[in-house]
């Protein structure tokens, strides 16, 4: 079986063997047969040894994580995780199928992905050596993970479910006769997102800024 046969350089096992990689890989079988649930949440937590990979995907994630937040999801929390949970749903779906054990960098490039579309006129350098437009970016990933021999199969599929996440909320609904179909749920908004304040109300004095009109009585006499 796939699963069996586990890349080396990603399951190394700690000095202090606390948590192993053998731990959190993605397996099917062991999720649903053994009800090891966790495994649909740490298979995307592990980026393998600290190493060059390692810190790479840490860069890349924490960037534009932290730019698609502050930018097209800015006061949109809600929505936000959503993107999150939409697309580790398709990749643990479509990990079934392509034999992958760890699905973060997939989730890494998904990000990358959606953020190149969302600012098609933002020019990028890598490294110093290339130039191009935001939407190349994945495609130049994709391009240097196989320069240091890894596979580019986990790149593919980031890149598949972030082109299904931005047709979906990007393109689809803006068609003629297109309807928005990526909807997120009014739970999520309920626990993320602040309720929009009510344009009609007057707020306590104690909570108006200043607070109480502490010494503007009236005048003695007036």
């Amino acid at each position: 079986m796939a699963y069996q046969s586990l890349r080396l350089e990603y399951l190394q096992i700690p000095p202090l063997e606390l948590i192993t990689p053998f731990q959190l890989y993605f397996n099917p079988e062991l999720i649903f047969k053994h009800f090891q649930i966790w495994r649909l949440i740490t298979n995307f937590l592990f980026f393998g040894p600290v190493g060059f990979n390692f810190l790479f995907n840490m860069i890349f994630l924490y960037r534009y994580c932290r730019m698609l937040e502050e930018g097209s999801f800015r006061g949109r929390t809600a929505d936000f995780v959503f993107m999150f949970l939409f697309g580790g749903f398709l990749m643990t779906l479509f990990g079934l199928f392509v034999s992958l054990v760890f699905l973060g960098q997939a989730f890494t490039i998904m990000l990358v992905y959606v953020w190149s579309r969302r600012n098609p006129y933002v020019r990028m350098n890598f490294f110093g050596l290339l130039n191009f437009q935001a939407p190349f970016l994945p495609w130049v990933l994709m391009g240097f993970s196989l320069l240091l021999g890894n596979s580019i199969i986990v790149d593919l599929l980031g890149i598949a479910v972030g082109h299904i996440y931005f047709f979906l909320e990007d393109v689809f609904p803006n068609q003629p006769g297109g309807i928005r179909i990526l909807k997120t749920p009014s739970i999520l908004k309920a626990i993320f997102d602040t309720p929009d304040e009510d344009p009609n109300y007057n707020p306590l004095p104690e909570e108006r800024p200043g607070g109480f009109a502490w010494g503007e009585g009236q005048r003695l006499g007036g």
